[in-house]
C-alpha cells in the first residue's frame, strides 16, 4: 500500500510538472528555447432568444398563451484567417414538446477579399428576409410575413456549396452569391393529400439526381450604402422521386428585394424600409384525390404562387428625450396567393402594426397587432386577429 502511494505521488508530481512546462505562457511547447506563437484559432458563442404572450381571435374563437421560449445559440470557430466554421441550433417549445433543429452548419474558406466559398447546410440568399432578417431580435415584428416559414414558397436553407462575395465599385457596391443544393422535393399527396403540389425545401438527402442552382445579385448604388436592390433566382429540373412520374417536374423561383435604411435629420430619426416579392412556378403535374366513398379522381392545376411584403419603421434617434430615442413604430403589409385548383388554394392579406422599445441595441420589447384575412387554405379561411407582447435579445 505504501509503495502504491509513493508511486501515485511520483506520477502525479510528474504530470503536474509536465503540465506546467507545457502551459508556460512564454512557450508553446515543452522546450523553453522555442518562442511562443499566439494561436490564430478563436471560438465564440453568439445567438438570440425570445419569448412572449399571444392573444388570438379567429372568427370569434379566442385563446391566449405564453409562447416562444426559444433559444438559438450560434457557434463560430475561426481556425485561421481563411478557414472558419459556423453553426446555429434552435431549441423551441412548440405543441407541448421541445423541438430541436439545426438552422445551419457550414465551413467557410476565404479565397480572396472578393470571394468566399462555403459548404454544408446554409441559409439561402433567396431575397433577404430569411438570410438576414428572420432572427427575433432583428425582425421588427413578432411574426413573419406571409409566404415565409411553414407552407411558405420561399426557400430558407439548403445543403450544398456556395460561392459568395462583394466588390467596391468606387462608391456603389455589389454583392453576389451563386450556389448549388440538393433542391426541394415535391409533395405528391401520398402522405398529405391536402398538400399535393407543394415543395418541401427541407431535403437533407436528395431524392433524385437533379440539383438546384440559384443565386442572388445585390447592388448598393449610393456611397452611403443606404439603399440596396436585389434579384434572386432558384431553379431545378426535377423535384420528384427517381423513377416516379414526377421525376422530371421542374421548378423555377425568383425574388426581388429592396432595402432603404438612413437617418434623416428632417424627421429626426431613422427610416427603415424593407420589401420582397417571391414568385414560384412549378411544372404542371397530375395528382390523385380520394373521395370519402373511396373513389379516386385525377386532377391538375396551374402550379404558380406568389407572395409580397413591404415594411416601414421609424425610430426618433435624434429626439431630445432618451425615452423617445428608444421607441420605434413599425407597419407591414403582406399577401400570399396559392394556385387556384390546388387543395391548398389560398388568397391572404395581412396587416401588422407594432410599437417597439429598445432596451439596448440588441434587446427589444415588441407590442404588435396583426389582422389576416384569408380565403381558402388549410383552415378554410376567415379573419384572424392577434395581439402580441414579445421580448427578444441577441447575444
Amino acid at each position: 500500500m505504501k509503495k502504491l502511494f509513493i508511486l501515485t505521488m511520483i506520477v502525479g508530481i510528474g504530470h503536474i510538472s509536465y503540465g506546467q512546462t507545457y502551459n508556460d505562457f512564454e512557450t508553446d511547447s515543452t522546450s523553453t528555447s522555442q518562442p511562443f506563437t499566439p494561436s490564430k484559432t478563436q471560438f465564440m458563442i453568439r445567438g438570440y432568444g425570445h419569448t412572449g404572450l399571444n392573444f388570438m381571435n379567429s372568427e370569434g374563437e379566442k385563446e391566449s398563451s405564453y409562447v416562444g421560449s426559444a433559444f438559438a445559440p450560434i457557434f463560430l470557430f475561426k481556425h485561421s484567417d481563411r478557414l472558419m466554421f459556423e453553426a446555429e441550433l434552435e431549441f423551441v417549445l412548440e405543441n407541448n414538446e421541445l423541438e430541436v433543429g439545426l438552422e445551419y452548419a457550414d465551413v467557410m474558406y476565404v479565397l480572396n477579399k472578393n470571394m468566399t466559398v462555403r459548404a454544408g447546410k446554409f441559409l439561402l440568399p433567396f431575397g433577404t428576409f430569411m438570410e438576414r432578417l428572420h432572427p427575433a431580435w432583428i425582425n421588427r415584428l413578432p411574426t413573419r410575413p406571409l409566404g415565409f416559414g411553414h407552407d411558405g414558397i420561399a426557400p430558407s436553407s439548403g445543403i450544398g456549396i456556395e460561392l459568395r462575395g462583394a466588390f467596391d465599385l468606387g462608391g456603389p457596391k455589389l454583392n453576389y452569391s451563386v450556389y448549388s443544393t440538393n433542391g426541394p422535393r415535391l409533395k405528391d399527396g401520398s402522405e398529405e393529400p391536402e398538400e399535393a403540389g407543394m415543395l418541401l425545401f427541407q431535403n437533407f438527402e436528395d431524392n433524385n439526381n437533379s440539383k438546384a442552382f440559384g443565386g442572388r445579385l445585390g447592388i448598393l448604388p449610393f456611397a452611403d450604402s443606404s439603399t440596396e436592390f436585389g434579384f434572386s433566382a432558384y431553379s431545378t429540373n426535377g423535384v420528384g422521386e427517381t423513377d416516379s412520374e414526377y421525376e422530371d417536374v421542374g421548378a423555377f423561383l425568383y425574388a426581388i428585394d429592396f432595402s432603404f435604411v438612413k437617418q434623416v435629420p428632417e424627421i429626426k430619426g431613422f427610416i427603415d424600409v424593407k420589401g420582397q416579392y417571391n414568385n414560384s412556378n412549378i411544372d404542371d403535374a397530375t395528382f390523385i384525390e380520394t373521395h370519402e366513398d373511396g373513389d379516386e379522381e385525377e386532377y391538375t392545376f396551374d402550379n404558380k404562387s406568389n407572395s409580397f411584403y413591404a415594411q416601414l419603421s421609424y425610430r426618433p434617434t435624434m429626439a431630445n428625450s432618451d425615452f423617445l430615442k428608444k421607441l420605434e413604430v413599425v407597419g407591414r403589409f403582406s399577401n400570399f396567393n396559392a394556385p387556384e385548383g390546388a387543395e391548398w388554394e389560398e388568397q391572404s392579406e395581412q396587416y401588422a402594426f407594432g410599437l417597439n422599445y429598445w432596451l439596448t441595441w440588441r434587446s427589444v420589447i415588441k407590442v404588435a397587432y396583426q389582422t389576416t384575412d384569408s380565403v381558402g387554405g388549410h383552415d378554410g379561411g376567415g379573419t384572424v386577429n392577434g395581439f402580441y407582447i414579445h421580448w427578444a435579445i441577441g447575444f
